[in-house]
């Protein structure tokens, strides 16, 4: 007997549940669209958790004259910053600098103009900096006395990712994570796709619209549906990174110049760690099976070692990941390989968006774009709206998104630990972080440590994952350890193994 398949009608069906994915959702949906969105894993398993962590510019795209994505990048950075300050803040950089690096006229011309491309409220301007009377001066070794200090930001990036697909969901989207698209072809004026969810077998979508945020899979996705037609070419670039001890107290990070033209930043992580990255390499591999190499190890613990005092070995890292961005292809060499984004259409039928290329800084416009495509085709009058919405969350001082939430972000921590009395200080602290204002959520109808249940691990209640699993689509130990949360880092070996047995006996209610 044939299995019964789930059957859904939509206007937008979505590939890929990584940021480009979860944005176009968000924005589809707010927009009075009905959306379905697909992902074959987890949210933000892939690239959009494999990032830098940063909201920038893009200082160095600036030397490949990339004028236009660095000014509509630096936009966006305010633009993030005010809709989600939990998830993200304002970070200081340093840039040692030293004789045979760039020359020191020509950063600072390129710093200068970096404050310019943009109207910035939110962040101070570049300048020099004496590192001998500088506390960032202090880890590195005495040839760097002199160097440059400049803003951009932070970011929580596999959250951004949850926050956009929270939005939607609460907009009215599905998002139906753990389900792979098996078949996708045009049938009269609409598309069908074949899913595969395990927890309930194939799903049939029908859908007005598709649009391909595959990622890493794009292009293969697009030639699957359209086997006779061209398509866009993407370039897989490998980027990997390191996470080693704290190397310094103070919560300024370094950039770092290296002979090759690379860029290597040292980012303050996750309070007692430092985050070493990227690297750029042409990939050709499994987009599935993505790892830091050995050499890659190297190439960043002796970049690092070149600038601090105290040397960076192999052994010094207690975690690394890797993720391979899907670029654009320019022809270029891969650390100069173009970070913009390309919308491509193809309407010779029900029509398809697929999205090559971009970076996270620019999610929310790139999306907004896109929708503007799809609202057109599908004769959709609400005009955008997410420039002027907080993030789920980022509504500390109001709907509305406002300086003084990135400003104040303390401050509201502070007035929660004043409603929370009970809840030890770091613990609100990293909830504040991570929840904003949907920490009332989580810690609705508590009163005391008992309430939020047994201490599955250290720091890990079962309140908080009982909320992950029921409004953030949270199923692994890897989705709560490394993606909703950043414990793993501090938790002992063993750790996943022993909350996944929990969750595995303590099925998720229906």
């Amino acid at each position: 007997m044939t299995e019964p398949q789930h059957i859904l009608d939509c206007d937008v069906l979505i590939i890929g549940g990584g940021i480009n994915g979860a944005g176009i959702a968000r924005d589809a949906a707010g927009r009075g669209l009905s959306v379905v969105l697909c992902e074959k894993d987890d949210l933000a398993a892939h690239t959009s958790s494999a990032s830098t962590k940063l909201i920038h510019g893009g200082l160095r795209y600036l030397e490949y004259y990339e004028f236009n994505l660095v000014r509509k990048a630096l936009i966006e950075r305010e633009v993030l910053l005010r809709a989600a300050p939990h998830i993200m803040r304002p970070l200081r950089f340093v840039m040692p600098h030293a004789p045979g690096q760039r020359p020191a006229v020509l950063i600072r011309a390129g710093l200068f103009l970096y404050d310019l491309l943009a109207r910035r409220e939110l962040l101070p301007a570049s300048s020099g900096v004496n590192l001998r009377c500088h506390e960032a001066g202090r880890p590195l070794k005495p040839a760097f006395s002199r160097g440059f200090l400049y803003s951009d930001g932070w970011v929580d990036d596999a959250r951004l990712v949850v926050l956009n697909a929270i939005d939607a969901c609460e907009k009215g989207a599905t998002i139906l994570t753990q389900a792979v698209c098996q078949k996708l072809e045009r049938l009269g004026a609409n598309w069908e796709a074949t899913l595969f969810k395990p927890s309930c077998g194939q799903i049939r979508v029908n859908a007005r619209y598709v649009v391909n945020a595959a990622g890493p899979w794009t292009a293969e996705l697009l030639h699957a549906a359209l086997p006779k037609e061209g398509g866009g070419q993407l370039r897989l670039i490998k980027g990997s990174h390191i996470v080693v001890k704290r190397l310094f107290e103070h919560e300024h990070a370094y950039i770092f110049q290296h002979r090759d033209g690379r860029i290597v930043f040292a980012i303050p992580y996750e309070r007692d760690f430092t985050l070493i990255g990227t690297t750029d390499l042409d990939y050709h591999g499994d987009a599935n099976q993505v790892a830091i190499s050995e050499d890659e190890i190297a190439y960043l613990c002796e970049l690092a070692s070149q600038y601090f005092v105290a040397p960076i070995m192999p052994a010094d890292v207690v975690w690394t990941y890797s993720g391979v961005r899907p670029l654009v292809e320019d022809g270029a060499d891969a650390k100069a390989v173009t970070r913009d984004y390309r919308l491509e259409i193809d309407s010779h039928g029900p029509p398809i968006l697929s999205v090559f290329g971009g970076k996270i800084t620019t999610f929310r416009k790139l999306a907004e774009e896109a929708v503007d495509h799809i609202a057109k085709a599908l004769d959709n009058r609400h005009g955008s709206w997410t420039h002027d919405a907080c993030l789920p969350g980022g509504d500390l001082f109001g709907a509305e998104p406002q300086n003084r939430s990135v400003q104040e972000f303390d401050a509201w921590t502070r007035a929660q630990q004043n409603r929370y009395p009970w809840l030890p200080a770091p613990l609100l602290t990293r909830y504040c972080r991570a929840y904003g204002t949907r920490i009332h959520t989580l810690l609705c109808d508590r009163s005391g440590l008992d309430d939020l249940g047994d201490e599955i691990l250290p720091g890990l209640h079962v309140a908080e994952v009982e909320y992950l699993r029921r409004y953030e689509w949270a199923r692994t130990a890897q989705d709560i350890l490394w993606r909703r949360t950043k414990l793993g880092l501090h938790l002992p070996a063993g750790a996943a193994d022993q909350l996944q047995s929990w969750l595995n006996e303590h099925p998720l209610a229906r």
